[in-house]
């Protein structure tokens, strides 16, 4: 079973960089997402689950909201199946909670219909 654990979310000041992780921690070992899509999605409360950003299968294409392109970049390592989102030039309106989730398909998908395995999220909070 596939169990999508991220980290490194926290406070950070306006214009300043987080990096959070995505592991699949749900076998040992395994590879179970080394041919799947993965992607960042995130949610203010009151409000839809937005995407972010996602990554195909090999990690040759990458796609991104218009609010963050250019200030974050997504990545992946498959062997070590962890994920990665850069996010530099943080602002105020990027707080919310990052869910990781790993997608059916192979390709770096901004439905969210596509993806059937979350994370827990990690708060992100940007003050001004």
């Amino acid at each position: 079973q596939v169990k999508l654990v991220e980290s490194g979310g926290g406070v950070a000041q306006e214009g300043s960089s987080l990096r959070l992780s995505c592991r699949d921690s749900g076998r040992t070992g395994g590879r179970s997402l080394s041919n799947n899509g993965m992607a960042w999605f995130r949610q203010v409360p009151g409000t839809e689950r937005q995407f972010v950003s996602g990554i195909s299968w090999n990690g040759g294409d990458t796609r991104y909201a218009d609010s963050v392109k250019g200030r974050f970049t997504i990545s992946r390592d498959r062997m070590s199946n962890i994920m990665y989102l850069q996010m530099d030039n943080l602002k105020p309106e990027d707080t919310a909670v990052y869910y990781c989730a790993a997608s059916i398909r192979a390709t770096a998908s901004s439905a969210k219909t596509d993806y059937r395995s979350w994370g827990q999220g990690t708060q992100v909070t940007v003050s001004s």
